[in-house]
């Protein structure tokens, strides 16, 4: 395939790579010796595909001398089906090759600010907010990566508000960017008396973590505002002004910060998210823009759609984008959400290749 003439020479680049890191004093620059391996790692899974593909292309070609040396009908037949085989694989490595070669999201790799807010619903929502915050830890730690509580407004009942937290660790954002959107469950609050079914909101966003170099603030747009920490994040350090409140004076946007040991840390914290939501924001307009010229079947979508809804009288998880359920409700809320995940991550790549194939 002429698409993939290129890849011989990404194939040249990954055995540079390899010999490079390979000599004796490769180490002796760790930033360079980093952007090398990191760049290895990124190549790897597309070189292997491109060698699987040329093994198996080289297959055909004997295999296909072969049918047509053969006399021996029996024989002949048996090699054509080995044909039809090698055939099958050559096509679905075609297929890998493509979704590898599409352009990848710049975000993927980042690490993550997730923002659960209770919506519709109360108390039950702040409760189910608080399910959905455990999820996400419970998912988290499954995959090594890491939870930091930045701020949370917890109710009596054992209920959040609304939670902030960052999430770290290997390809974060390419995961958790999928639950952007309102989350809807359905059951019976334990304060129901006569068994009646309540209907609950609460809404996710997940931002990729903005750096300091991708959003620069303007001291003179913000307004910084210490307080006492208080609640359960910030026991350990109530008893001092450390707690710190932002204000983003263009768009009143406002990001508080209580969890961390001292007030500098709360402080970068804080300018953390407001970065993020900030570049969101920026994201969401381009992405507005965008969808309204094509709509994607598993896009970034409206957050005020509704992506998700928990059923727990049916036991049942749907995810409305794509029309997919599931049973074993609780298994998805104890943290394998890997299976609502694969086939979204799925459905946005195959129709990317659509996109990719129609331009």
């Amino acid at each position: 395939m002429t698409e993939f003439l290129q890849l011989h020479e990404v194939e040249r680049r990954y055995e540079e790579l390899a010999y490079r890191m390979s000599a004796p004093d490769a180490a002796a620059q760790p930033d360079v010796y980093a952007r090398m391996m990191k760049d290895y790692k990124e190549l790897t899974p597309l070189v292997e595909e491109y060698r699987r593909y040329t093994s198996l292309q080289q297959q055909q070609t004997e295999t296909n001398e072969l049918v047509q040396q053969e006399t021996d009908p029996a024989f002949k037949a048996m090699v054509q089906q080995e044909l039809c085989e090698i055939a099958r694989n050559l096509a679905q490595s075609e297929e890998n090759l493509r979704l590898l070669l599409l352009p990848k999201d710049a975000d993927d790799e980042k690490n993550v600010i997730l923002e659960i807010r209770a919506g519709a619903g109360g108390e039950e929502a702040a409760l189910f907010a608080h399910s959905l915050w455990r999820m996400y830890t419970m998912y988290a730690s499954k995959r090594g990566w890491s939870c930091q509580t930045i701020s949370a407004n917890e109710t009596e009942l054992g209920g959040v508000k609304e939670v902030v937290f960052s999430v770290e660790g290997a390809d974060v954002y390419s995961r958790l960017k999928f639950e952007s959107g309102v989350h809807r469950v359905q059951r019976v609050p334990e304060t129901e008396t006569q068994g009646r079914i309540h209907t609950s909101t609460v809404t996710v966003a997940v931002m990729p973590e903005a750096e300091e170099v991708e959003l620069e603030l303007d001291p003179k747009d913000l307004r910084i505002d210490t307080f006492r920490s208080s609640g359960a994040g910030g026991q350990h350090i109530n008893k001092t002004s450390s707690a710190i409140r932002v204000t983003h004076l263009p768009t009143g946007m406002v990001v508080e910060c209580q969890d961390q040991r001292s007030q500098r840390e709360n402080k970068e914290r804080a300018l953390t998210v407001l970065r993020s939501r900030l570049l969101q924001q920026k994201q969401q307009a381009y992405d507005e823009a965008y969808n309204e010229k094509r709509q994607s079947q598993v896009g970034t979508g409206d957050r005020s759609e509704k992506i998700r809804t928990y059923n727990f009288p049916q036991d049942r998880v749907t995810d409305h984008r794509i029309g997919l359920t599931l049973r074993n409700l609780q298994g998805v809320l104890d943290g394998d959400l890997d299976r609502v995940l694969e086939p979204l991550i799925l459905a946005d790549r195959e129709e990317k290749l659509k996109q990719h194939s129609e331009e």
